[in-house]
């Protein structure tokens, strides 16, 4: 199992390009990994035959882990036959790893090899439990060794503990009722409140956490703990800049098959109050204050089962047309899953695009490593008192600046959206 990120430190096998008996070249792709940033398809390291999968689809292991054997044509050892169901399976059939503090678990949903995971004593016999079925049944009050498991010598897995925490609570027993007083029972009972009816089938659905949503949670979570953030608003008149992309669409779709957006005009206005404002560009460092010289955009990404943030490298270096196009690149790598540890590290601001799903206010959490982000919400028609106080119908845009309060002052930050403001409302951007 490789490392795919410095604060990685586990993967789960999403799917195998190969199977056993199949012919692999090295670097050929050979497995699909998944982890709370990237979806990375990795490369054999060496040529041969793949002998065994050690690590079925699903599982999740710890960095480091054997996921599976590749060797050459002859190596290929015969398969160890399975004892009969009625028949207990004897210490000498179980597969031994070749590090004793392995514990095995290659159910489809168990936790794989890993070295943290533990094991108890059941009625004299040892149970192992991984790491990621512990936290499980922590996290729900468990109790392991009242549940069946399905895997290797009834070892409890993932799969497993899901299963019981999706099956509805049973009711508590009624206490008994206790004797009453005579003279309570001269007063008429009140009538019992009918119970709601439930429907059948109508129990809370229970969700493992996917490796992305969990790291969604913790990022967040240590976000808010650690960053004194602050917010403030401005609204923008988008006309000038309306008219300025109506200028450049038809030729823009013509050359390059696609929508010229609003976001890298909104790039380049962000860049410009970053140089500004360098101290948004920033991260807070305990004892000091790093100013980064280059700026690297964090642009969050939606994508089907949570959210991203890849990395808009140099955009200062780009016009609105490469900022447009590396946008797309970045924005399709994400949906489509390819992104790499790369495209996820070092962004040293951040830009939301809310707008596009119809948000018209926002207001951000600052990413941990970061000063700043800034959302840009959607374009709404709405009338405003203009500079000669007639009232008018125009194209208004809210901007939202979040900020870590440690770095910078509300006068800093309110100087970048003025500039922001003034550049989208004033300013010509050049296509190419």
């Amino acid at each position: 199992m490789p490392q795919l990120g410095e604060s990685v430190a586990e993967g789960t096998i999403g799917r195998w390009l190969k199977q056993p008996g199949d012919r692999v070249e090295r670097d050929e792709p050979l497995v699909e990994i998944q982890t709370d940033k990237v979806n990375a398809e990795v490369p054999s390291p060496v040529a041969g035959v793949l002998q065994e999968i050690l690590l079925p689809e699903g599982t999740t292991a710890a960095v480091k882990s054997d996921m599976a054997v590749i060797g050459d044509e002859g190596d290929a050892e015969p398969a160890v036959s399975q004892p009969s169901s009625d028949e207990p399976r004897k210490p000498a059939d179980v597969p031994t790893p070749s590090n004793p503090t392995f514990a095995y678990d290659n159910t489809p949903g168990g936790a794989g090899p890993t070295s943290s995971a533990r094991h108890e004593e059941s009625g004299g016999a040892k149970r192992f439990y991984t790491p990621v079925v512990l936290r499980m049944a922590q996290e729900h009050g468990l109790d392991l060794s009242t549940i069946e498991g399905s895997g290797n010598n009834g070892r409890v897995t993932r799969r497993d503990v899901e299963r019981v925490i999706a099956q509805p609570h049973a009711p508590a027993p009624a206490a008994e009722p206790q004797a009453q007083p005579a003279a309570a029972l001269t007063q008429p009972a009140p009538a019992p409140r009918p119970a709601p009816a439930v429907p059948a089938g109508a129990a809370d659905e229970q969700r493992a956490l996917t490796p992305m949503r969990r790291a969604i949670a913790d990022h967040m979570t240590r976000a808010r703990a650690e960053i004194p953030d602050a917010w403030s608003l401005v609204e923008v008149d988008v006309s000038h800049l309306s008219r300025q992309r109506d200028a450049v669409q038809a030729e823009w779709q013509a050359r390059e098959g696609y929508e010229l957006t609003y976001l890298p005009f909104f790039i380049k206005a962000v860049l410009a109050g970053l140089r500004a404002v360098p101290e948004l560009n920033a991260t807070w460092a305990g004892d000091h204050i790093s100013v980064h010289r280059q700026v690297q955009l964090g642009i969050a990404v939606s994508v089907d089962n949570g959210l991203v943030v890849p990395v808009l490298r140099d955009p200062d270096q780009l016009s609105v047309g490469g900022v447009a196009r590396q946008l797309r690149q970045i924005v399709q790598k994400a949906r489509a899953g390819k992104l790499s540890r790369e495209d996820l590290e070092g962004a040293t601001f951040h830009v939301n695009n809310p707008g596009s799903l119809g948000s018209i206010m926002s207001q951000p959490i600052v990413p941990v490593g970061a000063a700043g982000i800034v959302t840009m919400e959607a374009i709404v028609k709405r009338p405003v008192v203009t500079a000669d106080d007639a009232i008018a119908i125009r194209p208004m845009m809210n901007c939202c600046l979040s900020f870590d309060h440690r770095v910078l002052d509300g006068a800093q930050a309110l100087r970048f959206l003025r500039t922001l403001k003034e550049q989208i409302e004033t300013v010509d951007y050049p296509l190419y």
